[in-house]
């Protein structure tokens, strides 16, 4: 697995941000400030990111985790180890997805467990395709079953299986 550090975690590579308060920076220089406004601070063991955009930056995913109602535009510090980074071109299966029915929230994790488990670009094409069933349920509404129940069904098939949303959506006609 490959190494990161403040020379190149920012290419190509996914992580999950730590949000911290902004207290945490203040003693701390800032090394690098980016054309786009986002300030860094490289420690030993991690980077501080101090940053009002998160998601897709530049070349890579960074997700910024313990936001309970996070507001694009609006600044946040995160924090990750080095060891958090993941290329994006990776082919280890180290990711899995936590989907949430009640809320139909699904979210990129790294879970304990070593089953369902999918490298980065698969577990993105998966998320879209469950977050897809979640959004557009009026074609459902023709079959027998709750949309609720088929829902369930055709996620445990996405995440399951090697066949496509569509592959299964045409199944179950």
């Amino acid at each position: 697995m490959r190494k990161y550090d403040k020379t190149n975690f920012f290419k190509h590579t996914y992580c999950q941000f730590e949000y911290k308060e902004l207290s945490v920076l203040q003693e701390e220089n800032i090394h690098f400030k980016s054309k786009s406004g986002s300030s860094y601070v490289y420690t030993e063991n991690g980077v501080y990111r101090y940053s009002n955009h998160w998601g897709r930056v530049a070349n890579c995913r960074w997700k910024l985790n313990g936001i309970t109602k996070y507001q694009n535009q609006n600044y946040y510090v995160g924090y990750a180890k080095w060891t958090d980074f993941y290329s994006l071109t990776s082919e280890a299966k180290l990711f899995g997805l936590k989907i949430d029915f009640e809320t139909k929230k699904v979210e990129v994790y790294k879970p304990e467990r070593k089953d369902q488990l999918f490298n980065l670009t698969v577990v993105f094409k998966k998320k879209k395709e469950v977050e897809e069933v979640f959004k557009n349920t009026k074609w459902m509404q023709y079959h027998e079953e709750e949309v609720e129940v088929l829902q369930e069904k055709i996620i445990k098939q996405i995440l399951t299986s090697n066949k496509s949303l569509r592959e299964i959506k045409l199944e179950l006609s």
